[in-house]
């Protein structure tokens, strides 16, 4: 099991935490929590790659992110009792997870002292996302705020090499960065003609990684 966050612990602690959770696997687009749900389990993400959504006030559908295999969701399950889910979380693909109950990741912060260290890892990286999709919301012009979610996607879905396909639609893109469906695929387009993705109904496929992540910068 390839967990980042877990490389903190020593092999004992980690190994305990493991064994705490529970396997629970989803097939694509079956909700794993939604929206005001009770919040009572933190999620680590072992094989697949899930969204993260909200409502908007507006009634519409924002999509926060989407994540892959080694990644966490959930985490603020471990600090309250009586905060409900602040997105859904669904399976984009076949997805397998372990789950931590609350009351268990409780007892063996008390067993071992370690553990907190895992908790500090994953709300240190919490706030590292937030504060970073603040800045680009800010400061990045849209087009590469659309090109950056195309190469984080491509290391998501892939390494980020030439040929990885990122299977997710041009409408979903767009959500992540941000962007209006027309900004997004003028903006892929011209990526598309100057030879750096292939676009085909629903899926980009990289084709030339280095200009990429050089034109996004």
């Amino acid at each position: 099991m390839s967990i980042p966050v877990l490389d903190a612990l020593d092999q004992d602690t980690r190994t305990r935490l493991i064994r705490a959770g529970n396997r629970r696997r989803f097939t694509r687009n079956e909700v794993v929590f939604h929206e005001g749900d009770p919040a009572e389990t933190l999620y680590l993400l072992i094989t697949g790659h899930v969204c993260v959504r909200v409502t908007t006030p507006m009634g519409d559908t924002a999509i926060l992110a989407v994540l892959g295999s080694g990644s966490t969701f959930g985490e603020l399950a471990l600090l309250s009792s009586d905060q409900p889910r602040a997105a859904t979380v669904a399976a984009l693909d076949s997805v397998e997870t372990l789950v931590l109950a609350r009351d268990q990741f409780t007892r063996l912060r008390h067993e071992f002292p370690g553990v907190d260290r895992f908790l500090v890892d994953l709300l240190a990286g919490y706030i590292r996302q937030l504060d970073m999709r603040l800045i680009e919301a800010r400061y990045v012009p849209v087009g590469k705020r659309v090109l950056r979610q195309v190469l984080e996607l491509s290391r998501i879905y892939g390494d980020g090499s030439r040929g990885t396909v990122i299977p997710l639609t041009q409408e979903t893109l767009a959500g992540l960065a941000g962007s209006t469906r027309a900004t997004t695929n003028q903006t892929l387009r011209s990526a598309a003609t100057s030879g750096l993705i292939t676009l085909d109904r629903g899926r980009v496929r990289i084709e030339d990684p280095v200009t990429l992540a050089r034109r996004a910068k």
